[in-house]
């Protein structure tokens, strides 16, 4: 059941991220993940446009002839099937790449808006720390790997696969862009990903919202560029109001 009130509170947490990635203090911390993001994503779209026309034309081929009629929306289905396998990839590995850097970012945002530190630590307890994060980011793929791979092979069922199944891919694509960012500010506190996740599950709306707008904004030229920090600023920000 959706829930307006949760909506907006959504929306507000997005603006959130925009207003805090300007913030004196915090600036520093954006350019990172932003230089990983630019490289990253140059060689996904690179290796995507390269393949796209090959994996949409062997998706169309299995809709029967009776629904020729519907190949205009099928195809808009289809291309959003295959954008959201490629969000989903860059989301993972930009998870594993800048999961320190945005873990960070997470802390000194928590900081900023809590005026409260997490325990300090030296640049040496923060390299130890970087096996527990990358660990985190593994439960995360192994969370979601299957189930996107279950996605894509439903995907090239006649009918379901170019009506439903990309309708289900962008849900789940919404759902896990909202559990990668917010993950940063829970695994802060030591929060279990079992725990975090049935969190976010019981303020189901406002998660999907919130998990739309970055989802959607992945999708904008440029500003895909810089919507990790701001994605990882307004979860923080929702993790302080909402879960802390």
């Amino acid at each position: 059941m959706l829930r307006p009130s949760e909506i907006k509170q959504g929306f507000h947490y997005f603006i959130m991220g925009w207003h805090l990635i300007t913030q004196k203090g915090l600036r520093r911390f954006v350019i990172m993940p932003i230089l990983l993001n630019i490289l990253l994503l140059s060689g996904l779209l690179w290796l995507f446009t390269s393949r796209f026309s090959i994996w949409l034309e062997s998706m169309l081929t299995f809709i029967p002839d009776w629904l020729s009629w519907l190949s205009s929306i099928l195809l808009i289905l289809a291309v959003l099937m295959l954008l959201c396998i490629f969000y989903f990839t860059f989301t993972t590995l930009s998870g594993f790449i800048a999961a320190p850097f945005n873990a960070l970012l997470a802390e000194k945002v928590e900081k900023m808006l809590t005026e409260e530190s997490l325990v300090e630590g030296s640049a040496v307890d923060f390299l130890k720390d970087i096996p527990r994060m990358l660990k985190r980011e593994l439960q995360k793929l192994t969370y979601s790997l299957p189930k996107i791979i279950g996605l894509f092979l439903l995907g090239f069922i006649p009918v379901i696969g170019q009506s439903i199944i990309p309708v289900l891919a962008f849900l789940f694509t919404v759902w896990m862009m909202a559990i990668q960012y917010c993950d940063y500010p829970f695994d802060n506190h030591k929060v279990s990903f079992h725990c975090m996740k049935n969190a976010l599950g019981q303020k189901r709306t406002l998660t999907l919202t919130f998990g739309a707008l970055v989802t959607l904004c992945t999708f904008v030229p440029l500003i895909n560029l810089v919507i990790i920090p701001v994605a990882v600023c307004g979860a923080t920000a929702m993790w302080v109001e909402q879960y802390r």
